[in-house]
């Protein structure tokens, strides 16, 4: 499989832990890029697997979740 390819494969996972964890904690993706402080745009398209992600982008996401590391990266990181 292509560096590509599994990088497109981890930041789709990544995306789908995030808004799994915001659901569960009933936030909207709007309060999450508040809280984050990110653009709501960047925000969505980051929860959508579509973009590169910072490690201090997640740590942000992370902490406004107030999640553990483990619930957002992928397990095959």
């Amino acid at each position: 499989m292509s560096k590509s390819k599994v990088r497109s494969q981890w930041l789709k996972q990544l995306g789908d832990n995030i808004r799994r964890e915001r659901v569960a904690k009933l936030i909207s993706q709007q309060r999450l890029a508040e809280l984050a402080d990110l653009n709501i745009r960047s925000f969505q398209r980051i929860e959508a697997g579509e973009v590169d992600v910072l490690l201090t982008t997640v740590v942000r996401i992370r902490k406004a979740l107030s999640c553990p590391w483990e619930r957002l990266v992928p397990k095959d990181s």
